[in-house]
């Protein structure tokens, strides 16, 4: 392998999402700004956050009779 072609690797690298939730991990940055994270990611919370634009929620509904 060539020498001095890695960037220097932080073992205490802090990452910081938008929730609020802090911890540290391994990197190449010392500090990682996230916006989602396992806190507040729905896979994790068991909650199902649907982003509603323009109405294509209720379009979908009604086009396939789900309601």
């Amino acid at each position: 392998m060539k020498k001095d072609i890695h960037p220097p690797y932080f073992e205490d690298a802090e990452v910081v999402c938008s929730c609020g939730n802090r911890f540290t991990t391994g990197s190449t940055k010392k500090l990682l700004k996230v916006e989602i994270c396992s806190r507040c990611h729905p896979f994790f919370t068991g909650e199902q956050r649907i982003a509603d634009t323009a109405g294509r929620v209720e379009r979908f509904k009604k086009r396939f009779k789900l309601d």
